[in-house]
C-alpha cells in the first residue's frame, strides 16, 4: 500500500518537468515537435539533445520548433530553418551535401592517394646496377685472390705467442 503514493509522486514529477504551458494543444503536432527535439543538438552542451538538455538556449530552441510545428511548418522545413540559422552541425543528422560527403570521405581519398603515389613511384625507381667498373673489379680479384698460408700460421703463432707465458 505505501508503493502507491511513490508511485504517484514520481508520475507527478515526470509531469512536471516540461511546463504545460509550453507544449502544443494538437497532440500528433506535439509529437513531431518532441521528434525533432531529440534530433536536434543543444548548442551549448553540444553532445546532449534539446530534448535532453537544461540550457536556456535549448529551452529557446525547444520554443522556435514549437512555434514553427504551430505555424504549419513540416519536419523536413524545420530542419532546414535549424540548418540556414545554425549550420548543419545543430542537426544529429545532417543533411547530406558535397561539402559533408567531403568530410566524411576526405581522409580515405587522403590516404588512398597518398598509398598510389608510393606504389607509382616505387615502381618508376630503376633497379640499381651491379656491374663493376674494371677498377673495381680488379680491386675484388686482389681482394679474393688466397692468402699465403705461412704468412697466416706465423701471424697466428705470434699472435698465439704472444698470450701464453
Amino acid at each position: 500500500m505505501t508503493r502507491w503514493p511513490v508511485i504517484l509522486g514520481a508520475a507527478l514529477c515526470l509531469a512536471a518537468v516540461a511546463d504545460p504551458a509550453d507544449r502544443l494543444a494538437n497532440p500528433a503536432q506535439e509529437a513531431q515537435a518532441r521528434s525533432l527535439f531529440r534530433e536536434t543538438r543543444c548548442l551549448v552542451c553540444q553532445g546532449e539533445s534539446i530534448d535532453d538538455s537544461d540550457s536556456p538556449l535549448a529551452a529557446d530552441l525547444r520554443r522556435v520548433i514549437r512555434q514553427h510545428i504551430a505555424s504549419g511548418a513540416s519536419q523536413g522545413q524545420v530542419r532546414a530553418f535549424l540548418a540556414a540559422r545554425y549550420g548543419d552541425f545543430v542537426l544529429f543528422r545532417p543533411r547530406m551535401t558535397w561539402t559533408n560527403a567531403l568530410l566524411w570521405t576526405g581522409p580515405f581519398l587522403v590516404a588512398l592517394t597518398g598509398l598510389g603515389l608510393l606504389i607509382f613511384r616505387g615502381r618508376r625507381r630503376p633497379a640499381p646496377t651491379t656491374d663493376l667498373s674494371p677498377e673495381e673489379e680488379a680491386r675484388l680479384e686482389v681482394l679474393r685472390a688466397p692468402t699465403d698460408t705461412l704468412t697466416t700460421e706465423l701471424s697466428f703463432k705470434n699472435a698465439s705467442g704472444l698470450t701464453e707465458r
